[in-house]
C-alpha cells in the first residue's frame, strides 16, 4: 500500500470498478476525476460520535448506482474536515477519513471525503490523491480494470442477477 507504486503508472479508464477492502465494499462503479484533488464517496446517515476521546464516523453506502439495495454501514475514525468545492462551485464541510482503494489490482491508501452523491452518476470519485500513487487516466478508454461478474453488473443497474 502507500508509496510503493511502480515506476510506470498502471493505466485506468476515465470508470472503473473499485474495491473499498476496509469498508466492506467489495465493488462500486467510480468515476476517475483528475479535476478532484481528494476522493469522495457517497455516504448517507452520517453520524459523529467520540470514541476514547477520538471523533468516529458511522455512515452507510450504497454501493449500487441506481439501487438502495446491500447497504454497507462503516464505523471509521474521522481523518480530518475540510472544505470541498463542488463542480458547482459549493462550499461545504466534509468528513475525511483514510481508507484503502483496490483499482486495477493493486491497492493505495488513501483520503476519501464523505457527501452525499445522490444526484450523481458514480457513486465513488477516484481524485488525485490516489491517483498519483501509481495510476494514469486514460480518458477515451473504460473498465481496463475488468469487471465484476454479470449478476454484480445487472445489480448495479438496478436490476436482479441472472
Amino acid at each position: 500500500m502507500g508509496d510503493d507504486h511502480p515506476r510506470r503508472p498502471a493505466i485506468a479508464g476515465w470508470r472503473e470498478w473499485v474495491g473499498l477492502p476496509h469498508l466492506g465494499v467489495p465493488h462500486v462503479k467510480a468515476k476517475l476525476d483528475t479535476g478532484a484533488r481528494t476522493s469522495a464517496l457517497h455516504a448517507f446517515d452520517i453520524v459523529e460520535t467520540t470514541r476514547d476521546g477520538a471523533d468516529w464516523v458511522c455512515f452507510s453506502v450504497h454501493p449500487w448506482q441506481r439501487s438502495d439495495d446491500d447497504a454497507v454501514v462503516v464505523e471509521v475514525p474521522v481523518h480530518d474536515r475540510r472544505l470541498v468545492r463542488s463542480s458547482t462551485g459549493h462550499e461545504q464541510e466534509r468528513i475525511v477519513v483514510r481508507t484503502a482503494l483496490e483499482l486495477l489490482g493493486r491497492e493505495v491508501l488513501t483520503e476519501v471525503t464523505l457527501a452525499r452523491r445522490d444526484e450523481m452518476g458514480f457513486r465513488l470519485l477516484v481524485g488525485r490523491e490516489a491517483l498519483r500513487q501509481g495510476f494514469a487516466v486514460d480518458s477515451a478508454r473504460s473498465y481496463l480494470g475488468g469487471r465484476p461478474t454479470r449478476d454484480v453488473r445487472l445489480k448495479n443497474r438496478g436490476r436482479a442477477g441472472a
